[in-house]
């Protein structure tokens, strides 16, 4: 990151649009906060509002940082306007004198999680393909604190667990990429507001992306259904919940830590991440539970249900003397976890 002198909040270095300080000033610090020799980031843009405005933020703020940004444009083909909005993050990047790179993506559809689930994991993809590809290392999401509450509003009603209820995280990585959420704590209104003045002032409108207001998808349905009612008993529930989200973060990484000193407490091996049985078995319930999550979580498998993993507990406290711990075989995502001579290994299924 070269040293370059701040840029004043709302104003437009090299003919840049102005821009509210309340955007601008989140994302500068969520630049600050990445490694110093930094030279480049991108910014996800779909061509609506909130990515538009983030473009934006970013424009400014990479400026004052002397960093070079690029806009990353998914083309998923869903919508009979796709190439409309391609074109239109491309008008926004001429605007902002950002370049603008663009994947198209294939959405399945028989993947089994859903066509959001499906999007999403091939947004990502693509994104991640498009940061290698310029030598990119940090990627800024225009997720905001209305999104962060419908997150965990979606998360509680699918039973997430602590983890889980901690909904979106402000960093995280993904195959080599780091994705930066700076406007978790930005309530939506203040990004439209911003993008209601750009609009007028420059021509440029944002795209609508039908699908945002379609009942049918369950985001959607939380925003159209749930919301409406929300926002008239609770003015302000979107902040509420997402200090809630803060608050589970919390916890959680207490959590984590507490399950890594007890993984290192039963003799945990990174050799064949195995772990001492006895040692385990002095566990509380509680803890042989968590310790267990965090185990599978560390060797990067899928978390099972509630159900599945009781029921590798209770395998394991039924366990009794040398001689009988071979009996254990519970088969998880190719793997299959058994017991040797007292120890819980992990090994691969023989149908993988």
């Amino acid at each position: 990151m070269r040293d370059a002198a701040p840029v004043p909040a709302g104003q437009g270095p090299g003919g840049l649009p102005d821009c509210p300080v309340e955007l601008i000033s989140p994302v500068r610090a969520a630049l600050r906060g990445l490694p110093r020799n930094t030279s480049r980031i991108a910014a996800a843009v779909s061509g609506g509002a909130d990515s538009a405005m983030l473009a934006l933020a970013a424009a400014h703020a990479a400026r004052g940082l002397g960093l070079d940004l690029f806009l990353f444009h998914v083309h998923h083909g869903l919508q009979a306007q796709a190439d409309d909005w391609a074109a239109h993050v491309r008008a926004l990047g001429a605007l902002l004198g950002v370049p603008v790179l663009q994947a198209r993506v294939r959405v399945p559809d028989d993947t089994g999680k859903g066509i959001e689930a499906a999007a999403r994991q091939a947004r990502y993809e693509a994104l991640g393909g498009l940061a290698r590809q310029c030598g990119v290392a940090d990627v800024l999401l225009a997720h905001h604190q209305d999104d962060q509450a419908e997150t965990v509003l979606l998360r509680l009603l699918r039973g997430a667990g602590l983890q889980g209820m901690a909904a979106m995280a402000a960093q995280t990585e993904r195959d080599g990429v780091r994705y930066l959420r700076p406007w978790l704590a930005v309530p939506r209104a203040a990004i439209r507001a911003a993008a209601a003045g750009f609009a007028q002032a420059q021509g440029w409108q944002p795209v609508e992306d039908p699908t945002n207001t379609d009942a049918r998808y369950t985001r959607a349905a939380v925003r159209t259904q749930l919301k409406p009612a929300l926002d008239a008993r609770w003015p302000a529930w979107q902040a509420i919940v997402a200090r809630h989200a803060r608050h589970m973060a919390e916890a959680a990484q207490v959590l984590a830590e507490v399950a890594q000193a007890d993984l290192v407490a039963l003799g945990f091996s990174s050799a064949d991440a195995s772990f001492s049985l006895l040692a385990w078995r002095d566990l509380s319930p509680a803890r042989q539970l968590q310790v267990l999550r965090h185990w599978l979580a560390g060797l990067d498998l899928p978390m099972p249900s509630d159900a599945r993993l009781a029921e590798l507990a209770r395998q394991l406290r039924q366990l009794h003397a040398m001689g009988h711990d071979r009996q254990l075989r519970w088969e998880h995502a190719g793997r299959v976890v058994g017991c040797v001579r007292e120890r819980v290994v992990i090994s691969l299924s023989p149908r993988v």
